[in-house]
């Protein structure tokens, strides 16, 4: 059903290349949470500036969400379009930039210190460049996938704008230039959420979702429709919000509404297509994902008009970051590591995957992210305290998971050499 699966063996990483992303990915979520625990009071009512609550936001776009999709397009890629990524020491190079870079950069918005805050975000944006790079020369080399090569190429072009943007923002803590920076923080966003990890998020579910329900690929007429839709989307509503053109920035949103419900027509295609009929408890968090991706563009057309941004902006973030992209992204990566644990070793991946962890992450996840709402939009901060603990929570629970797939993995290994 996937073709792209024959001989994927032969194209594998060393698993400590991708699993070191996953892994950073992990420490970060929790290091997320327990930021906005410290923060989550100050949430009602905040549209921008820096301190804890900026500094947990980044250490989940950056440290979880980027982190998961560079550990991810660094094996997914290879294996769907049977080409190599690059050199194994530029994608080790990529994680010694990033890694600590993300660190430094989100410490810097911590305690507002512009040394760390330059120094951080040019570790952070050069190790975002070599993996560009990277992706890119797969990219060019491929011409017969185009579900999973124009969301890509539109992503890729998305990191550039939204790594400009933060440099900016970042110089103007310190030189103050920028005319409007709400306005170029709230164009930032957009290409980082909807743009960077929401392109390659379509992208990826062209490969993985068929894989994982056994069910044919989706049609790349269609997934190059939607793509290319959600990038003029893109386009429209970063440029109006740089501009603080809310007509602009609407009409982007309102294209990104008819992108998305045309992507969710192919996965619901793709899923009544399905070989395996019992969907996996992961779907939850991909389920929970998917409806808050057009709830995140609701809110950003509220915010566009200009309807109560004191609310409409928080909530917008609370839905494109936590609702969309962290409920996507570790439905995904909770099924993406036993997946790979298991084609290093062999293990069945309902062995390395067992047990309760997992539904425990996932309902502390869906009662963090009401309780955060709740507390945005009554507004009552206590609230927003309990959600972000919930959330925390939820990312130890997490974090189980996953060194139990490593060290399940690992016993594997010592059994089958014993």
């Amino acid at each position: 059903m996937v073709p792209f699966m024959m001989g994927a063996e032969d194209r594998l990483l060393p698993p400590a290349i991708p699993f070191g992303f996953f892994a950073a990915a992990v420490l970060f979520h929790i290091a997320g949470w327990a930021a906005l625990v410290a923060a989550a009071g100050q949430a009602p009512g905040f549209t921008g500036g820096l301190g804890p609550l900026v500094a947990g936001l980044h250490l989940i776009t950056l440290g979880v969400l980027a982190m998961a999709a560079m550990g991810a397009a660094f094996q997914i890629l290879p294996v769907a379009t049977r080409r190599r990524l690059g050199p194994l020491w530029a994608c080790r190079l990529t994680w010694v930039l990033y890694v600590p870079g993300v660190a430094l950069l989100c410490w810097g918005m911590a305690m507002v210190a512009p040394w760390a805050l330059h120094s951080g975000a040019a570790l952070t944006v050069a190790g975002l460049a070599l993996f560009g790079v990277l992706v890119g020369r797969n990219l060019t080399a491929v011409d017969d996938l185009p579900a999973v090569t124009v969301p890509a190429w539109l992503a890729l072009a998305a990191l550039a704008g939204l790594s400009g943007l933060g440099l900016a923002l970042v110089a103007d803590v310190s030189a103050g230039f920028l005319p409007d920076r709400a306005a170029f923080a709230a164009a930032h966003a957009a290409l980082a959420g909807y743009g960077f990890m929401g392109l390659l998020a379509l992208g990826f579910s062209a490969v993985l979702l068929p894989m994982f329900v056994l069910a044919p690929a989706v049609p790349g007429a269609a997934a190059r429709r939607s793509a290319l839709l959600a990038g003029l989307a893109l386009a429209l509503g970063a440029v109006g919000a740089a501009a603080a053109t809310g007509w602009l920035a609407a009409l982007g949103t309102g294209l990104g509404l008819a992108a998305v419900a045309l992507h969710l027509r192919g996965v619901r295609a793709v899923l009544a297509q399905r070989m395996r009929r019992r969907l996996e408890p992961f779907f939850r968090l991909l389920g929970l994902g998917w409806a808050m991706l057009p709830a995140s563009l609701v809110a950003a057309l509220a915010l566009a008009l200009g309807l109560d941004p004191e609310r409409t902006a928080p909530l917008w973030g609370l839905l494109l970051v936590f609702g969309w992209l962290l409920s996507f992204v570790t439905g995904m990566l909770s099924r993406i590591m036993p997946f790979l644990a298991s084609m290093h070793s062999g293990a069945m991946v309902s062995r390395l995957a067992a047990g309760r962890a997992l539904p425990v992450h996932a309902a502390l996840h869906g009662a963090a992210l009401t309780l955060l709402a709740l507390g945005l939009l009554l507004p009552w901060p206590p609230l927003m305290v309990a959600g972000a603990a919930a959330g925390l929570a939820g990312s130890l629970a997490f974090a189980l998971f996953a060194a139990l797939v490593l060290v399940r993995t690992r016993t594997h290994l010592r059994e089958g050499k014993a």
